[in-house]
């Protein structure tokens, strides 16, 4: 009887390893290691100056890392031209050619390439078919809109079929409505075409709405990598929890923790239980942190509905923010600090249950929230 044979992980199509960026005696990229896998959608995000334009850079080849090594299918970048490299760039501002039609716009790298007319014939049907822009092929950008620009930039970028695709905050010049238009495309278009996208972002909403995987950074390091409901749900630290969405931060002091459970105390309001964090080690008795909640995972009641939830402390609403499916209500504890609730109005006359001034109770489940070292 013979073993069955275990076969190593698949490569990762593009691996930084420990690269390192300076300007001065900035730290752009601080010891960044990363592993994006074949046809993932992953994206880097976080605060302007956090580093993750100046990695884009360095993975595109305007750029060189000061240490570390950049390795595309295994293979060192190092050295490798920016033409040279099977990588195309999308940028925030289309970067098109003012002069040209959509159709020579798109061909352009093709013809640079010298492609056989042909082949750019049929490469350009395909492209202008896959991102809807066929009858468009006469046009030129400034006779388009800025969805219609973002289309082209894309088609541009997929039409020689890199192995990765970059993109830098590439929807940052649409409208609200546009944008989310174009979020739903993005993602259709790269199941569609299955090439490795690399998206860079200070948009959280983008993030989470757009990649498989995402790396939160930080000052040149990286914070966190996870889908985005890790990063949502389980965040790894404090810049994580408030970077992404909103969130609501109580001090507390661990009173006893088991692998099951945690006994915090949060200063001025008692004892609450929650339940470990998940991949950062167990607190210990007598240590300090904080206790992060989503404000959708908070209820509010002026009867006292929520007293059936061990967590639960009274309070005053102090202002309400109606904004159409939800109201946002923030709530004084009677320890001062002001908790934020996100509550649905599917129910009829929801959004005017509460009123500023009323004594309410806030209350959450014992596994909502997560522990936060500090």
């Amino acid at each position: 009887m013979t073993k069955d044979r275990i076969l190593p992980p698949p490569m990762p199509i593009l691996e930084l390893r420990r690269i390192t960026r300076c300007f001065g005696p900035l730290k752009a990229a601080d010891d960044v290691s990363l592993s994006i896998e074949a046809g993932e959608f992953f994206t880097l995000l976080g605060p302007s100056g956090c580093g993750k334009t100046t990695l884009l850079r360095m993975i595109a080849g305007f750029d060189e890392p000061d240490a570390g090594e950049l390795l595309l299918d295994g293979r060192p970048l190092s050295g490798i031209p920016p033409e040279k490299r099977p990588v195309h760039t999308v940028f925030q501002s289309y970067a098109l050619f003012p002069h040209m039609s959509v159709a020579q716009n798109v061909a352009f790298p093709l013809r640079m390439a010298g492609k056989p007319e042909a082949e750019i014939r049929r490469l350009l049907a395909e492209t202008l078919e896959l991102v809807h822009l066929s009858d468009k092929a006469r046009h030129f950008p400034h006779e388009l809109s800025g969805g219609q620009k973002q289309r082209v930039a894309l088609a541009r970028g997929l039409i020689n079929k890199p192995r990765l695709l970059l993109l830098d905050e590439p929807l940052g010049a649409l409208d609200a409505k546009l944008r989310e238009q174009m979020e739903r495309e993005l993602v259709a278009l790269q199941r569609e075409v299955g090439i490795t996208f690399v998206f860079v972002t200070h948009s959280q909403q983008e993030a989470l709405a757009l990649s498989q995987r995402i790396a939160v950074m930080n000052e040149g390091r990286v914070e966190q990598v996870g889908s985005p409901e890790q990063i949502y749900r389980i965040p790894r630290n404090r810049f994580v929890a408030d970077f992404i969405g909103t969130i609501n931060l109580l001090p507390v002091e661990v009173l006893a923790a088991t692998h099951g459970r945690l006994h915090l105390r949060v200063a001025g309001l008692g004892e609450i239980i929650a339940v470990p964090p998940g991949e950062s080690a167990l607190p210990v008795a007598g240590e300090h942190g904080h206790f992060a909640l989503r404000p959708e995972q908070l209820r509010v009641s002026t009867h006292g509905e929520v007293r059936e939830l061990h967590n639960h402390f009274s309070g005053t609403l102090r202002d309400t923010l109606y904004r159409g499916d939800v109201t946002v209500y923030k709530v004084e504890l009677d320890n001062g600090v002001m908790l934020e609730a996100l509550l649905t109005n599917s129910a009829p006359l929801r959004a005017k249950s509460f009123a500023p001034g009323d004594a309410v109770t806030v209350g959450w489940r014992h596994d909502s929230g997560v522990f936060l070292h500090d």
